[in-house]
């Protein structure tokens, strides 16, 4: 079976693109490889990304080396999925492209984080469903 390359793209790569990364790395790294990048990141991680998957799912970001980054460091990609950050991203050469629109809980409470952190869990073993079937038409 092909392991595929998924990227998590979102403008700071710095929440949404780092959870999903984190779960695909988690979740379903025996499918595809999870990396993630934006287009204009930010110095770190969201600190309220990083103590709420720790805190509720025992994955540490941080300590697992995550760390922000520009869609230059990405290797080639099979699959790229977009975060929902309402700009333009930039054209990245890929097999398949889907917009999760997922809404930034940057600044929220951590009410609307856990929430947004389970629709990228709930969307990451989909992915993996659907890849290890090898339905991309499907995506």
């Amino acid at each position: 079976m092909k392991k595929w390359k998924v990227g998590f793209i979102c403008t700071h790569n710095s929440c949404r693109s780092q959870i999903a990364e984190a779960f695909g790395k988690e979740l379903a790294s025996d499918v595809f490889e999870s990396y993630s990048a934006g287009t204009q990141i930010k110095d770190q991680i969201n600190p309220d990304a990083v103590r709420i998957l720790k805190a509720k799912y025992g994955m540490d970001m941080i300590a697992n080396g995550q760390y922000n980054k520009t869609l230059d460091q990405l290797p080639k990609l099979d699959v790229v999925i977009t975060m929902g950050c309402g700009v333009q991203c930039p054209m990245i050469d890929c097999t398949y492209r889907e917009d999760w629109g997922l809404q930034d809980p940057t600044g929220e409470s951590d009410a609307v984080f856990i929430q947004v952190i389970e629709e990228i869990e709930t969307r990451i073993r989909s992915l993996k469903q659907r890849l290890t079937k090898d339905e991309l038409c499907m995506l």
